[in-house]
């Protein structure tokens, strides 16, 4: 069998499927000409290389010669990597929702009509034979072939409807609604009704890490200290969520990270594919939970989760990795599960008795006669129960742990997709910058730095970003989520280290934003840019989905580089932003949690601190302002011999040499402070104050 077309693609996911006997083809001319030319139907399939059910769906039915055959003499068939274009994977997922009413995901199945790429039918994952209410695969090949000889007039019908639907999604017909602090209240209380008093998160299973709304609650909680009085109801269920999310087996205990969700309401089997764009939140909402409630536990996620990201997701160029698969061998979560006779031959006796008590194996498999690590005892109520004291126990565990972590690596590991996406990419930088500012870590700074550089040099050319990059070849224009997600990166990067190169970087990132992405009619920014390739829709969403809202982290981040910079065109560019969605807003603030982000800095615009001097007095000055959890704050600590700055910041400049601080809160700014006692007075003064 000679490969297909898919095989000289960069995509991991791509590649697996050029072998199959399907006659696939990457989307682009080649595929969409052919099937104009043949009027044939487009099999759309969209999927991604961690994919468990993807991998299912390829082994029962693009491996298999007669459901080959049947795509072959029907259909033009299109595979599409949904990380490499989020474009395409957005507008079918919608239409796949117009058309079924029900929610999509991977794989995605979808038929299109050649001449104008509309659907008019789809689903997810198709079985081999009929189960679950779904037909065998192969019959509804036969199925929508027959439909499409026969009813092509029923079929245009319903593609004209489906396309009216379509253009207009994104337009608001309602006059924008004005937002203030009450916006934030309706989001708390709408997440306090979905929670999980008993076992954290929000709903029932399955269970998603949803850290944008866990951030929100964080954010809210400490805003109220400030407005009225402290809201602990706002930080009980993001603290306890991450507790459980931490605690059971979503977290990895023996390498670190978190894998994608869990299939039950305790937090106890993932789904066990791990996903950077996950990982970078958790990692920055870890270590802010940390700052904010100096709990040891959030420590331990966060360290392990950056350890893991360095050792086992960090290219040798730089960029971070995009996925651990979820299989091994074939099989879903074979590499990270145990049985109790390896657990006991591995581990002394002592060893194992802590495992034991803290993870429950006497309790019975939990996975498939295996066990999957899930917490039942703390540490410290194992350290009782076996008559230890804490720093023992930790010990105890750690020895432990290394024999795990050791036994583990020499097993199969699940396939890496080594594809580095910039959006992805700065989630993480994101996250780690803020573990190393928090954890005062400097190798995970050095981490965010070498990603970041990555970026600089090898994803950005003629002022214009890529989206992906895999085999030294960067590719396909980046969309509004690469650069609303790294411009936010660079804000943090800047807190933690003054460079302005990379504020210059900012500024190029913002433009583009400005004059390829913003919709100048109604506000919001589109996903995809002006120049981009023409598609059936030009998706503008305002919701966070798996990953934060590009419009809400675009909005974020232009207000604060307007703050900064002085620079009225970004601020006018985020309150369009929440004008075009406040409709939406106000409808399920829950949905929008990014966005109420942006809506709280206008109503509470944030403090921006720049601190002027000598290196030597910088750093402590600048650690001064960021050692307590304070998320409206933004704290840049610059030399005084920096070249090139900004013409916005010229100006807070200290001309005698020594260390002086601007403290400023939104357009207007204080007098410079010139000792670190005057500072520290001054920041005490702030956080007792109201807005």
């Amino acid at each position: 069998m000679s490969k297909n077309h898919l095989i000289n693609e960069t995509s991991p996911y791509l590649l697996q499927h050029a072998d199959n006997p399907v006659e696939w083809y990457p989307w682009g001319p080649e595929a969409l000409h052919k099937a104009q030319q043949e009027n044939k139907p487009i099999l759309l399939s969209i999927g991604y290389s961690a994919c468990h059910w993807c991998h299912v769906m390829a082994h029962e039915s693009f491996e298999d010669e007669q459901s080959a055959a049947l795509m072959n003499e029907h259909f033009i068939n299109i595979k599409v990597d949904r990380e490499e274009r989020p474009d395409i994977d957005k507008i079918y997922q919608t239409a796949q929702f117009l058309l079924t009413q029900r929610t999509g995901g991977w794989p995605l199945t979808m038929f299109l009509t050649p001449n104008d790429r509309i659907p008019f039918f789809g689903g997810t994952y198709f079985p081999d034979q009929a189960r679950h209410g779904l037909p065998a695969f192969k019959d509804l090949l036969k199925h929508i072939a027959t439909a499409y000889k026969d009813k092509p007039n029923e079929i245009a019908k319903q593609n004209q409807s489906l396309q009216g639907v379509l253009k207009n999604i994104y337009q608001s017909t309602h006059a924008p609604v004005s937002l203030d602090n009450s916006i934030l209240k309706a989001a708390k209380d709408q997440l306090l009704e979905s929670f999980d008093d008993q076992h954290g998160g929000f709903g029932k299973a399955p269970k998603f890490p949803h850290p944008c709304n866990i951030e929100f609650l964080l954010r809210y909680w400490h805003l109220s200290k400030q407005l009225d009085k402290e809201d602990i109801q706002a930080l009980h269920p993001a603290v306890y969520t991450l507790e459980r999310m931490a605690s059971g087996g979503l977290f990895d205990h023996v390498s670190g990270g978190f894998c994608r969700y869990s299939v039950d309401d305790y937090w106890m089997i993932p789904h066990f594919e791990k996903m950077l764009y996950d990982n970078g939140p958790l990692l920055h909402l870890y270590s802010q939970a940390f700052q904010a409630t100096n709990k040891d536990y959030f420590t331990t996620a966060a360290t392990q989760t950056a350890e893991w990201i360095m050792r086992d997701m960090q290219s040798s160029e730089g960029g971070y990795y995009s996925s651990l698969d979820a299989d091994s061998e074939g099989i879903e979560g074979k590499f990270y599960v145990w049985e109790q006779q390896q657990l006991e031959s591995l581990l002394t006796e002592q060893e194992y008795a802590l495992v034991n008590l803290r993870f429950g194996i006497d309790r019975g498999p939990n996975f498939e006669d295996k066990f999957h690590l899930h917490e039942f005892a703390s540490l410290e109520e194992c350290a009782q129960e076996l008559s230890l004291d804490s720093t023992e126990c930790v010990t105890l565990w750690q020895q432990a742990r290394e024999k795990l972590y050791a036994h583990r690596i020499t097993r199969v590991a699940p396939g890496t997709d080594e594809k580095i996406l910039t959006s992805w990419n700065a989630l993480m930088i994101k996250g780690m910058l803020t573990a190393s500012r928090i954890f005062k870590n400097e190798q995970y700074f050095t981490s965010a730095q070498r990603a970041m550089h990555f970026i600089y040099s090898s994803m950005y050319e003629q002022g214009r970003l890529f989206a992906t990059y895999k085999d030294g070849k960067a590719h396909l224009n980046a969309y509004l989520d690469d650069y609303a997600f790294l411009l936010d990166a660079i804000i943090e990067y800047l807190q933690t280290r003054w460079d302005s190169r990379y504020l210059q970087f900012a500024v190029e990132l913002s433009e583009v934003l400005l004059t390829q992405f913003e919709d100048t009619e109604h506000g919001g920014f589109y996903f995809t840019a002006n120049d981009h390739e023409s598609l059936i829709q030009r998706p503008k969403v305002a919701s966070d989905e798996a990953a934060p809202s590009g419009n809400g982290i675009a909005a974020c981040a232009l207000l604060r580089m307007g703050y900064l910079l002085a620079e009225p065109r970004y601020l006018e560019a985020a309150e369009r932003t929440l004008e075009y969605a406040s409709q939406q807003i106000t409808s399920t603030p829950i949905a929008h949690t990014s966005l109420l982000r942006c809506s709280e800095e206008i109503n509470n615009p944030p403090t921006i601190i720049i601190i002027r001097g000598n290196n030597d007095e910088l750093k402590l000055w600048q650690q001064t302002c960021q050692q307590q959890f304070n998320p409206g704050r933004m704290t840049f600590a610059i030399a005084n011999d920096e070249k090139n700055l900004h013409q916005a910041l010229q100006s807070k400049f200290s001309s005698s040499g020594e260390t002086l601080a601007y403290i400023c809160q939104g357009t207007s700014c204080q007098a410079p402070i010139n000792h670190i006692s005057q500072l520290t007075k001054a920041l005490d003064n702030q956080s007792s104050d109201t807005n």
